[in-house]
C-alpha cells in the first residue's frame, strides 16, 4: 500500500489513523528494508541552505579582486605600447596568481567539509523494534523515532506516545514558554503555534519523553519552509575577516602616497611614462598582500581540522580568535575533570555501611556487612533499577554504553549483587514518571506489579528527604524524625568529604492511583557514593592553564563538600581552601552587591548550583572585562553556553540542544581537550599574526626599495614584472609555510590576548617599520657597493637590487619566531612547510636564471660571482642583526607577545 505524503492535517488524525496512513507498526516502527526504500523514493531529510562555491566559481572569483584589476589595466597600458612581452607576462602572472589562489581555496573549502562530516546530529530511532541510532538525516516519512530531555528534534512528526513532554519551540513560534504536548488529535484550522500534539524539526526537547511517526521530513517540515525563505541571506563576516579588511584599507592608503612619490620623482627625473605607470601599477600589487584573506583561510580550515582531530570540534569560526583570549574557563565537574567511569563506591543505610570494591572489573561487596539491612538492600537494589532510563545491560566499560554515568553505575551495582535489571522491570512495568530536573533534583517512576503500584524515587538528599515521612530500619518502618534527618544529611557530608557522588533512595508501596501526586509519603531506605576519580592527565591541564593566565572555575550541581574534595584533588585549590559558595546562598543577579561580585570572582568552586546561576555567574565574570570559556551538557546549560564567550558542549553526554548552541564541541568530554582547544587557538591565531607581518613587513620594504632607487639611480630601478615575479615567489609560499606551523612553546607561558585589538599593534607596525627598514638598507648597500666596486652597468647594478631582495625576503622567514624561542630550534626552523616553501622558491628562482627566454622577460643577466655572493651576504644581514637583537632582549622578550 502506497503511502499517503505528505499528509495534510496530520495533527487532526487519531493515533491510529497516523499510524494506518504512514504503514507504520506503533510497536515495531519501519523495517530496515522499508526505510530504505522510502528514502530512495522521497529523499534525506536535510533541505537546500546555501549553496557550496563549486569548482567554477572558486576559480572565477580569483580573477575579482584590485589586484588583478591593476594588472588587466597595466597589461593593457603595455600592450597600448606595443610592449608584447611584457603584456604576455602580466597576463602570465595573474593566471598564476589564479591558480595558485583557486587551490589555496580549495583546499580550505575541503578541510571546511571534512569539519562538517564530523558533526552529525544522531537520531533514536525504532527499527524493527530496536531502538537505534542514526544520522537524522536518514529519518524518512513514517519513521518512529523517540524524544528525551536535551534532544534536538530531527523531523516534523505526530505524538503517539507522550509523557509530559515539553518543547521549546521559540525558534519557529516566537513563544518563549515551552509547550506541553500530547496526544489527541485537534481541528484543522489549528495554527502552528497551536498544534500540541505535533514536534517540529529544529526545536528543543527541555521535559519529558514521548514516541512521534515522522510526517515531514527536509523541505517538508516548517524549518524546511523558512530556511527557503532565507537561503539567501548574507554571509556573516568574521571578526577576524574584518581585521583583515581594516589592514588591508590602511596598506592601500600607504601605497597611494609612495606611489605618488614614486610617480612624482620619475616626472622630475624626466623618466618614460609607460615606466611611471606601470611601475606605479606594480608598487600597488607589491603593497597589498592579495594572498592574505586566502593564506588565512587555509590557516583557519587546517587548524581547525586539526583541533577536530584532536577532539575539539570548532563550529564557529569566531570561536578560534575567541579562545585566544579566553582568561577564564568555567568547567563542570562530572566527565571534565574526572573520568566520568562511575561506580558505587559505599552504600549506607540507618543501620549498616557497605564498602563496594572492584575485582577483576567486577562489583564486589561484603553481604555479611548487611545483616541489619537486607530488606533496605533488596529495596535499594529495586528502587536503582526501576527509576533509571539506562539500558538493562550495560558494558563494563562505562563509556561504552549510551546512558547516565551514574544510572549505569546503578544497574551494574544491580545485575553484579545477584539481581537482573531486565527481569525487574518485566516484572514493575512502568506507567508514569516525573523525570529529573535542575529544579527539583530528583527523579521518580509509577511502576505496577502483581502487588499493586510501586513508587521508586532517587535524588539529592535534601530535596529528596523532603518528601520522605518514613524511614526503613529492614524490616521495620518508622515514621522519620528530625534526628533521622540530621544524621543523615550528616552522613552524606561525610561521604561527600571524601570524594563521592551522593544520591538518596526512596519509595512507596500500595499508591492509589487516584492520588496525584506519588512523589509525597516516601519511604528512606539510604544513600550510595558513586566513585569517580579524577582524570590522570587534568592536573597538567590546569597548571597549563594557571601558566597562561588563565583562571579555571569549578560549577557543579554536586555537594559542596565532594566538589570541594575534587578541586583539591586537581589542583584547582591547596590542602587549605575551605571557599564554596553554594547555589543557594547566591542572591538573584539583580541584587548582586558590589562585595558578592568581589566573592564571586575570587571563587573557584561553586556547588549546588542551577543553570539560571551558572549563567549569571559568567556574566559576573564577563562584566569585570574576562573573555570566559563555558562548558555546559544539559538542555537548560543553553542559556549559559549562550551567555559565555565560548560555549563548549560535551560530545559523549551532552544533550543535542547544547551541542547546537555551543561554538566548540568536545568529543571526548574532558578538561584536558579544553586547554588543548585553547593553546591550538592561540597557535592558529599566531600562524596568522606570523605571516600577516611577513607579508606586510615585506611588502613595506619593496615600497621604500622601489622608491629610493627610482630617486637614487633611476636607470637600475626594479622593473614592475621583476616586482611581480618576488611577489609570485615571496609572499604565497613562506607565507603559507607560515600559517601551518605549530606554535612555539611559550604559547602557554603568555597572558591571554586582547580580542579587540587588531592583528597589527602600534608596537607591531613598528616592528614591522623595522624590518622593512632594515631590508630597504641592505639592498641599498648591496647596490651602491655592486656600483662601487664590481660594475656600473644598470642592468647588473639592477640585478644586484633584485637577487638581494630575493635572499633577504627568504631569509626574513626565520625573523618570525617568537622573541622568547631558542634561536637554532624553533617554531620555525621545525616547521617542514617553511624548508619546502625555500625549496620551492629557490628553485623557482634556478628555474627563471636558467632558461633565456625568462632571462629576457625579467631583464636578467648572467652576474659575476661577486654579485651573487654580495647579494647573499647583504640579505643575511637583516636576519643576523634582527636575531642579534633578539638574543640581547631575550629575558625581557621571552613572554612578550612580539616578533
Amino acid at each position: 500500500m502506497k503511502i499517503r505524503y505528505p499528509l495534510k492535517y496530520p495533527y487532526a488524525l487519531s493515533t491510529a489513523d497516523i499510524a494506518l496512513s504512514f504503514q507504520t507498526d506503533p510497536a515495531m516502527g519501519l523495517s530496515e528494508a522499508e526505510a530504505l526504500k522510502r528514502n530512495k523514493l522521497f529523499g534525506s531529510n536535510s533541505y537546500k541552505t546555501r549553496r557550496q562555491k563549486s569548482t567554477v566559481l572558486i576559480l572565477i572569483q580569483q580573477f575579482k579582486s584590485p589586484i588583478v584589476y591593476l594588472l588587466i589595466f597595466g597589461a593593457f597600458v603595455s600592450f597600448y605600447f606595443s610592449d608584447y612581452l611584457e603584456t604576455a607576462a602580466i597576463v602570465a602572472v595573474i593566471l598564476i596568481n589564479a591558480i595558485i589562489g583557486f587551490f589555496m581555496e580549495l583546499q580550505a573549502s575541503n578541510s571546511m567539509n571534512a569539519l562538517k562530516k564530523m558533526d552529525i546530529i544522531l537520531s533514536k530511532v525504532i527499527r524493527n523494534g530496536e531502538i537505534k541510532e542514526v544520522s537524522a538525516e536518514q529519518l524518512v516519512p513514517g519513521d518512529l523515532f523517540v524524544l528525551e530531555a536535551g534532544d534536538v528534534i530531527p523531523a516534523d512528526g505526530r505524538l503517539i506516545e507522550s509523557n509530559q513532554l515539553q518543547c521549546d519551540e521559540s525558534s519557529l513560534t516566537g513563544e518563549s514558554q515551552p509547550s506541553l504536548k500530547h496526544t489527541e488529535n485537534i481541528p484543522e484550522d489549528t495554527m502552528v503555534g497551536d498544534q500540541q500534539n505535533m514536534v517540529f524539526k529544529g526545536a528543543s526537547v527541555m521535559n519529558g519523553n514521548a514516541q512521534i511517526i515522522t510526517t515531514g521530513i527536509g523541505e517538508n517540515t516548517q524549518l524546511g519552509i523558512i530556511t527557503s525563505l532565507v537561503d539567501n541571506a548574507a554571509e556573516t563576516v568574521t571578526p577576524l575577516d574584518k581585521k583583515l579588511n581594516g589592514l588591508s584599507r590602511k596598506l592601500i592608503w600607504v601605497t597611494l602616497v609612495m606611489t605618488a612619490i614614486f610617480a612624482t620623482a620619475g616626472l622630475i627625473k624626466g623618466k618614460p611614462l609607460l615606466l611611471i605607470i606601470e611601475t606605479s601599477i606594480a608598487l600597488a600589487v607589491a603593497a597589498i598582500p592579495e594572498g592574505l584573506p586566502v593564506v588565512a583561510t587555509v590557516a583557519l580550515s587546517y587548524g581547525m581540522l586539526l583541533m577536530a582531530k584532536r577532539n575539539a570540534i570548532v563550529k564557529k569560526l569566531s570561536a578560534v580568535e575567541t579562545l585566544g583570549g579566553t582568561s577564564v574557563i568555567l568547567t563542570d565537574k562530572t566527565g571534565t575533570l574526572t573520568e566520568n567511569r562511575i561506580h558505587a563506591d559505599t552504600l549506607v543505610f540507618p543501620d549498616d555501611k557497605v564498602k563496594v570494591v572492584i575485582e577483576n572489573g567486577l562489583l564486589k561487596y561484603n553481604a555479611d556487612h548487611i545483616s541489619k539491612s537486607c530488606e533496605n538492600f533488596r529495596k535499594v537494589l529495586l528502587t536503582g533499577a526501576l527509576c533509571n532510563d539506562a539500558p538493562a545491560h550495560t558494558n563494563s566499560e562505562t563509556k561504552k554504553t549510551r546512558g547516565d554515568a551514574v544510572e549505569i553505575a546503578l544497574v551494574q551495582l544491580v545485575n553484579t549483587s545477584g539481581g537482573n535489571v531486565e527481569n525487574i522491570r518485566k516484572e514493575y512495568a512502568r506507567v508514569a514518571e516525573v523525570p529529573f530536573s535542575s529544579e527539583i533534583m530528583m527523579m521518580a517512576n509509577l511502576h505496577q506489579s502483581a502487588g499493586g503500584y510501586f513508587s521508586a524515587a532517587k535524588g539529592s538528599v535534601e530535596h529528596l528527604l523532603e518528601h520522605c515521612t518514613k524511614i526503613q530500619h529492614d524490616e521495620t518502618i518508622k515514621a522519620i524524625d528530625a534526628d533521622n534527618r540530621k544524621n543523615i544529611i550528616e552522613q552524606s557530608e561525610k561521604m561527600a568529604v571524601m570524594g563521592l557522588r551522593v544520591l538518596a533512595f526512596a519509595y512507596r508501596n500500595d499508591v492509589d492511583l487516584n492520588e496525584k501526586n506519588y512523589l509525597d509519603d516516601l519511604v528512606y531506605l539510604g544513600l550510595i557514593g558513586f566513585l569517580d576519580p579524577p582524570r590522570l592527565d587534568i592536573k597538567g591541564a590546569i597548571l597549563s592553564c594557571r601558566n597562561a593566565g588563565i583562571k579555571v572555575v569549578m560549577i557543579t550541581g554536586d555537594h559542596p563538600r565532594t566538589a570541594l574534595n575534587i578541586a583539591r584533588k586537581v589542583g584547582l585549590t591547596d590542602e587549605n581552601e575551605t571557599r564554596v559558595i553554594i547555589g543557594k546562598e547566591l542572591p538573584p543577579m539583580e541584587s548582586l552587591s558590589a562585595d558578592w561580585k568581589k566573592k564571586i570572582l575570587s571563587t573557584v568552586v561553586f556547588a549546588r548550583t542551577t543553570p539560571q546561576q551558572k549563567l549569571e555567574i559568567a556574566a559576573v565574570f564577563q562584566a569585570a572585562g574576562n573573555i570566559v570559556a563555558m562548558t555546559g551538557d544539559g538542555v537548560n546549560d543553553a542559556p549559559a553556553l549562550k551567555q559565555a564567550d565560548v560555549g563548549i558542549a560535551m560530545g559523549l553526554r551532552g544533550t543535542q540542544v547544547a551541542k547546537e548552541t555551543a561554538s566548540i564541541v568536545l568529543k571526548d568530554d574532558s578538561f584536558t581537550s579544553i586547554a588543548e582547544a585553547v593553546s591550538h587557538g592561540r597557535e592558529i591565531f599566531q600562524n596568522i599574526q606570523k605571516f600577516v607581518v611577513y607579508l606586510v613587513s615585506c611588502n613595506l620594504g619593496e615600497i621604500f626599495i622601489v622608491t629610493l632607487l627610482g630617486i637614487i639611480t633611476p636607470a637600475s630601478t626594479l622593473l614592475p614584472l621583476q616586482i611581480l615575479f618576488l611577489n609570485m615567489v615571496t609572499d604565497i609560499f613562506p607565507a603559507l609555510a607560515l600559517g601551518l606551523g605549530n606554535g612555539d612553546e611559550t604559547v602557554m607561558l603568555k597572558p591571554p590576548r586582547d580580542p579587540k585589538k587588531g592583528i597589527i599593534t602600534n608596537k607591531t607596525w613598528v616592528i614591522i617599520g623595522i624590518y622593512a627598514t632594515a631590508m630597504t638598507v641592505a639592498v641599498i648597500c648591496a647596490v651602491v657597493y655592486c656600483n662601487a666596486f664590481i660594475s656600473t652597468d644598470s642592468n647588473v647594478v639592477n640585478n644586484a637590487a633584485f637577487i638581494t631582495l630575493i635572499f633577504t625576503q627568504l631569509f626574513h622567514v626565520f625573523n618570525m619566531r617568537s622573541s622568547g624561542s631558542k634561536v637554532l630550534v624553533n617554531e620555525i626552523t621545525g616547521n617542514k612547510f617553511v624548508w619546502m616553501a625555500l625549496l620551492i622558491c629557490g628553485g623557482l628562482v634556478l628555474l627563471v636564471y636558467s632558461i633565456p627566454e625568462t632571462r629576457l622577460i625579467l631583464n636578467l643577466r648572467v652576474l659575476p660571482a661577486r654579485v651573487w655572493l654580495v647579494s647573499i651576504i647583504a640579505g643575511l644581514l637583516p636576519l643576523l642583526s634582527v636575531q642579534l637583537y633578539k638574543i640581547l632582549t631575550y629575558k625581557k622578550a621571552k613572554f612578550s607577545s612580539g616578533f
